[in-house]
């Protein structure tokens, strides 16, 4: 049985010509509502600055989703699809609650007349009403490729169950190692959307150039992003003392998520947040929950050091590139195909092929 190539069936053309066709017209819908609340209000103004933050972490999410649909059907990764749904549905949640939260921000005087105060009242012909309509759409379209991709994402489970088999073999105890390093940088690249998507939120929602929670968050950025780099080179090429110093580090960066959730609530803050406080705070128990899982399974990683899985992780990159190594022919024997050894890559004899 062959390793499928890249892109190379139905369901993984589908995956992504989903993923595609819902970004498309998600940011269209979301540009459309921005461009409609850019004519009509100061979009400077700090309480109407909900919309292009909107539109610009829906323009990251979209892209990040692309590249790691590539990257997961590139790599045959079973566990970043169902990372990638569990992301699709995280977007579904925050697409409903920006829904409140651009009501929250543009109606200040429901009760008024919308011919004289068009962008603040709440009746049919205001500006929220005619917005709101683009904002329904979003979750309704994200909800319906949900379905879709939770479709493919079933096909492809037994193709991409025999790539892994190519990998790291039919031995349980490697499979299960296997999976939990798959786990570790799944999770890497999530809190790396998490941080700068929060990030992103900080800095043009309700962040003072002259503040000191300013300087804490851009000094936070290269931290957090050397820790996450540091991480996945450590965790893949099984490098002990990096790996303690980025486990240390996880366990900093969730007393940071803690401090500034407590920032949303807190009396001398609060007013600022209060536009975007629903939004922040699901963002920071979402990357809480995320660094935890990360240090938690981390520590599971560190412990599989050394015990033989580190050749398979460091040539699972080329898994792609060696499919035509599992369907080629071995010179002077017709009909006979190479094989690996489980473990190791080393070539043992070929077999009489079944296909």
């Amino acid at each position: 049985m062959a390793v499928e190539a890249f892109l190379g069936t139905r369901a993984q053309r589908g995956f992504i010509l989903t993923v595609l066709v819902q970004a498309i017209i998600v940011l269209t819908m979301v540009a459309i509502a921005f461009g409609l609340v850019a004519a009509n209000v100061t979009i400077s103004n700090i309480r109407y600055r909900t919309l292009p933050c909107y539109l610009a972490l829906f323009a990251l999410a979209e892209v990040f989703h692309l590249i790691l649909s590539l990257d997961a059907l590139h790599r045959r990764n079973i566990i970043q699809l169902v990372g990638l749904i569990m992301f699709h549905i995280g977007l579904l949640v925050f697409s409903s609650i920006q829904i409140h939260q651009t009501h929250t921000a543009l109606v200040t005087m429901p009760g008024s007349d919308c011919a004289l105060h068009y962008a603040n009242c709440s009746g049919p012909s205001s500006l929220y009403h005619l917005v709101e309509a683009f904002l329904i759409v979003v979750p309704c379209i994200l909800a319906a490729s949900l379905v879709s991709l939770v479709w493919f994402t079933r096909q492809l489970f037994s193709e991409f169950g025999w790539a892994v088999f190519h990998v790291v073999g039919a031995d349980p105890r490697m499979k299960a190692m296997y999976r939990y390093y798959q786990v570790m940088i799944c999770l890497l690249k999530f809190d790396f959307f998490c941080f700068v998507g929060l990030t992103m939120q900080l800095l043009i929602l309700v962040l003072h150039h002259n503040t000191a929670e300013f300087g804490i968050t851009i000094a936070a950025i290269p931290i957090v992003l050397l820790l996450l780099v540091a991480c996945g080179i450590a965790v893949q090429r099984e490098i002990k003392w990096l790996m303690t110093i980025s486990l240390i580090l996880m366990l900093g960066a969730q007393a940071y998520f803690l401090y500034k959730f407590t920032r949303l609530f807190a009396p001398s803050t609060e007013g600022q947040y209060i536009t975007t406080r629903t939004t922040l705070a699901v963002f920071l128990i979402v990357a809480f929950i995320l660094i935890f899982a990360s240090f938690a399974v981390g520590l599971r990683c560190f412990a599989d050091f050394d015990k033989g899985l580190r050749h398979p992780k460091s040539n699972e990159t080329g898994l792609a590139n060696r499919d035509s190594k599992y369907n080629s022919v071995a010179p002077g024997s017709p009909g006979m195909v190479g094989r690996e050894s489980y473990v190791g890559g080393t070539p043992l004899q070929p077999r009489i092929s079944i296909e």
